[in-house]
């Protein structure tokens, strides 16, 4: 009786370890195919994100957009003090915060025709409205403030005052990342000896897009 009782429960007894074995192969491969599942959907996440990403960069045209930054270099002239006519050069930089609304700052220097060593040295900064037509039409307005500098004839005096600075022009994006400018400033120099100066400038420039 207790062998016929020992040879009915060995099966039994073993029945669980032939079940778990096979159970634990399932589950491991089960496992790994989840695993691959998982590397494949990130994988083809992360492409499609960066390719996401390329095309908007490649679709948007030069000068568009959130942080839109470009540095230029500009020939300016016009008359200035006394009638005469003044000319020289201008460094010029703007950042687009929005599609619209930006910053604008400049440094410009332009010398009299005469052989006198008159000149004007100013520093602006300001707002810009800027609006984008056709892709490549970018015309603006500014209002700037800065510090202006002139220098007197044969280098009598050398001083300094605030200006006020109305000004409007268009660039032209001839590139992804070049393009040209028209711009013109009116200037108002606040403290001038024998009435204000009021300069009217002229700037032809090229800028690089970044």
């Amino acid at each position: 009786m207790t062998a016929e009782v020992l040879t009915r429960l060995r099966p039994r007894d073993s029945m669980p370890i032939r079940e778990v074995a096979p159970l634990q192969v399932r589950l491991n491969r089960g496992s790994r195919r989840n695993k691959k599942s998982l590397r494949i959907a990130l994988f083809l996440l992360v492409f499609g994100a960066i390719g996401s990403t390329k095309m908007r960069a490649q679709a948007a045209p030069a000068g568009i957009g959130h942080g839109s930054f470009q540095a230029g270099l500009g020939f300016s002239g016009g008359p200035h003090y006394g009638g005469s006519r003044y000319y020289g050069g201008t460094f010029y930089t703007t950042y687009d915060f929005t599609e619209h609304w930006g910053i604008e700052g400049d440094i410009r220097q332009v010398n009299t025709t005469a052989d006198n060593k008159l000149y004007e040295r100013t520093y602006q900064l300001g707002a810009r409205y800027v609006r984008h037509y056709k892709g490549f039409i970018n015309p603006y307005g500014k209002i700037m403030v800065g510090r202006g500098v002139f220098n007197f004839a044969n280098d009598s005096a050398n001083l300094a005052y605030n200006i006020g600075v109305l000004g409007a022009g268009v660039d032209l994006n001839v590139s992804r990342h070049f393009n040209v400018r028209g711009d013109f400033e009116y200037q108002h120099w606040k403290g001038f000896p024998n009435g204000a100066l009021t300069p009217k400038v002229l700037t032809a420039g090229v800028a690089y897009h970044f």
